[in-house]
């Protein structure tokens, strides 16, 4: 393996609820769920875990609450061998948290309540510049508030720093202050809500990319499922194909994408290579329940990738 990566992850921390059922209930209806699971969860704890399973070196900046899930998710981040000197606690605030629903097919919806989440400041990210300084790529997402994206992005253009912004759950940006970013990565119906523009095809999503790319955006990736990814710049764009898998449960795919895309990027493999990677670390979460309890090591992933990447 390449020189071991360094990747801090500015970002939410949750306590995923996940509910399994066949149905859902109607307005006023209390119905059986065939199966629940408690795990930790938010998309920057995801990612970090999955950078770190993927064998980098990992370090978390976060706000947890001050009730019983707080402490919990800091024990969880040491456990897994994540830098957790960052994560401060919000006195009086409840832990972020998300309740999901999970189809048969493996298909979820989410409710996200960011609580402390929504208290990690610019002034947080400068006291972690120690750690965020030596990093070869911050990751962010949008579970945060975006003052603290834009500037976290400032941060890493200034100090020379590769920055992935992952604008999940999606919201109205200002892109100007997104400029700096290296990767701006955004799913299907993210790439959609941001742009405006209705992105259901592969066509779609290349119109979306150019249209992003016009903003200032330097490098797009739009995931697209069981599709694989498109990636767009200046010089064009192409289509990264995905792995055939049994899928489970997607929650978290898109996490495990992230995170393992940043590593591979930081241990210098080619762009190509890393996102063809990333979409078989992302696929083979979805074959067990949960997110981070998804997430594959790394010589689990080396050993599929073996058997799986000559057939591309």
């Amino acid at each position: 393996m390449a020189k071991r990566s360094l990747i801090a992850v500015v970002g939410s921390a949750n306590v995923d609820l996940t509910t399994f059922n066949d149905v859902f209930p109607r307005p006023g209806e209390t119905i059986f769920g065939k199966k629940f699971d408690l795990g930790f969860g938010g998309k920057g704890a995801n990612q970090a875990v999955a950078a770190h399973l993927c064998g980098a070196k990992v370090g978390m900046v976060a706000k947890v609450g001050s009730d019983l899930f707080g402490p919990a998710t800091i024990k969880n981040f040491k456990s897994q061998g994540i830098d957790a000197t960052y994560v401060g606690i919000a006195e009086g605030i409840s832990s972020g948290v998300a309740p999901i629903f999970v189809d048969p097919n493996g298909q979820n919806r989410i409710i996200v309540v960011k609580g402390a989440n929504d208290l990690l400041s610019p002034a947080d990210v400068d006291a972690a510049a120690p750690l965020l300084r030596k990093a070869d790529t911050i990751v962010m997402q949008f579970e945060i508030p975006l003052r603290t994206v834009y500037h976290t992005v400032r941060f890493a253009k200034t100090n020379g720093i590769r920055c992935i912004v992952n604008p999940a759950p999606a919201q109205a940006v200002d892109f100007k202050k997104l400029g700096g970013a290296d990767y701006f990565i955004p799913n299907e119906s993210e790439a959609e809500v941001i742009t405006g523009m209705p992105v259901h095809s592969v066509d779609d999503a290349k119109k979306s990319a150019e249209f992003l790319l016009r903003q200032g955006m330097r490098r797009i990736v739009i995931t697209l499922g069981e599709r694989g990814c498109l990636v767009a710049g200046s010089e064009g764009w192409e289509i990264i194909p995905a792995f055939k898998v049994q899928a489970v449960d997607t929650t978290g795919a898109g996490d495990a994408f992230i995170g393992s895309f940043a590593v591979f990027l930081g241990e210098g493999l080619p762009e190509k290579e890393a996102l063809t990677r990333a979409n078989l670390y992302a696929a083979l979460s979805t074959t067990k329940v949960g997110t981070q309890k998804s997430f594959r090591s790394r010589e689990e992933f080396e050993k599929e990738w073996r058997n799986r990447a000559g057939r591309l």
